[in-house]
């Protein structure tokens, strides 16, 4: 990694015994988005008081500036990089640094559209983390925004091109090239449940009884709300314990959903729509604090199915199930012969997994805006359906609920002034 006072221009590369120059061809000369070898990409990192931190260290690039409404995580975050870090606590001012090529957005989802929105008007590709988007309007503007400018756009989630997928103890290639096999039949079950190795984290619950109190004041309060409904400061609503709130997240599902849903839109081939409905069975929710639910069951228009199984209910489910076959946890079926069967038939298409290559050669990455906003958009749905308490009718083509003028309300909220998207 370069030292703190190399530059775009030039830097010494230091060798066993020696220290030998080099010199970089700089990138306005060969022009925007384009990479000399021995050049590096300039990042500013947005958030950094927790999962913002775990984005310093990715290779062939270095962080030029951080940005935090916090000034102690700012302070604590500048202390880990190299001097000279650019710090800021108005990611406003960030994206306009000439000098960046990616904006890492890692602050609490309710923040997400805006920041990446803005970043893409102001020409830098973008990394955010999931979920992409708090609500569905959010996800369609930033779709729009990121395709307008022609940015390269990664969600922070992997599962559906690397890292074992939790229960399934092997990634999701062998998984979709089964599903494109057709050896399991048309149409699929797939239940996401502890039993299946999911965990919904329902300790990210909110808390319905929170004293108003002075926020500190390292802590710029009115900005870390942002486009979010103004509420009383409660140290509960902020940094590690926001998920627990429906203004900023959505409790488990909406930490892990994209995790877990994202990678199933893709071996079910349904990165370019959506389920038709949601059915719901939980408690009724609170208006502020998420709370949790038992059961949560998304249908598509052909009949595939997802089953949130919150209470673990279905003990021994198969993880896939299909008329001619099951899936187990561990990549384990009932088909006899699955891998030698599996053999026979062709792997899935290649995807663009490096983020730098697509950045420097304007490839579409693997998990992109268009793709991550049908994922996120599952979340949301079933968001709404918690907060209104009923099942709905969801029409993937307009992106709208059906005959539910209090859903799609819900499914585009108005932000705070003056913030929008």
């Amino acid at each position: 990694m370069p030292q703190k006072n190399n530059t775009r221009r030039s830097f010494i590369k230091n060798t066993v015994g020696a220290a030998i120059a080099f010199t970089i061809v700089p990138r306005h000369v060969l022009g925007r988005g384009f990479l000399a070898p021995s050049d590096q990409l300039t990042k500013a990192v947005i958030g950094v008081g927790g999962m913002g931190r775990g984005h310093f260290g990715y290779a062939a690039t270095r962080v030029g500036a951080i940005c935090d409404v916090d000034k102690t995580h700012l302070k604590e975050a500048a202390a880990m990089l190299p001097n000279g870090v650019k710090t800021f606590t108005d990611y406003r001012e960030v994206i306009t640094l000439p000098e960046v090529d990616i904006v890492h957005i890692a602050t609490p989802p309710h923040w997400h559209g805006i920041i990446a929105a803005d970043a893409a008007r102001a020409g830098k590709d973008i990394w955010c983390e999931k979920p992409m988007t708090r609500t569905i309007g959010e996800g369609k503007r930033l779709v729009e925004a990121v395709q307008q400018h022609g940015r390269i756009f990664r969600l922070n989630t992997w599962f559906r091109f690397e890292d074992n997928f939790y229960g399934m103890q092997t990634t999701v290639k062998p998984i979709k090239k089964l599903v494109n096999s057709g050896l399991l039949g048309w149409p699929l079950k797939v239940t996401v449940s502890r039993h299946t190795g999911f965990d919904w984290k329902f300790y990210w619950v909110g808390k319905t009884n929170l004293e108003a109190m002075t926020p500190p004041p390292e802590l710029d309060y009115n900005m870390w709300l942002g486009p979010a409904q103004y509420k009383p400061y409660n140290p509960h609503r902020v940094h590690q314990t926001f998920r627990g709130y429906w203004d900023y997240d959505g409790g488990g599902l909406g930490d892990m959903g994209q995790h877990y849903i994202d990678p199933i839109q893709y071996f079910l081939g349904k990165d370019d729509t959506n389920p038709i409905s949601v059915e719901i069975d939980a408690p009724q929710q609170h208006s502020d604090a998420v709370g949790t639910w038992r059961r949560i069951e998304y249908t598509y228009a052909d009949g595939c199915k997802i089953i949130l199984d919150g209470e673990g209910k279905d003990v021994g489910a198969p993880y896939i199930e299909g008329p001619l076959g099951k899936l187990y946890p561990g990549f384990k079926s009932d088909i006899p012969d699955l891998q030698k069967k599996l053999d026979a038939f062709p792997d899935p298409e290649p995807q663009v997994t490096n983020f730098i290559d697509a950045v420097t050669n304007r490839k579409k990455f693997a998990l992109n805006e268009s793709n991550g906003h049908r994922s996120c958009t599952i979340i949301n749905m079933g968001k709404i359906a918690l907060e209104l308490g009923r099942s709905l009718q969801f029409d993937p083509v307009k992106q709208l609920f059906i005959n539910d003028e209090e859903a799609n309300r819900l499914s585009d909220p108005p932000m705070r002034s003056p913030f929008n998207l």
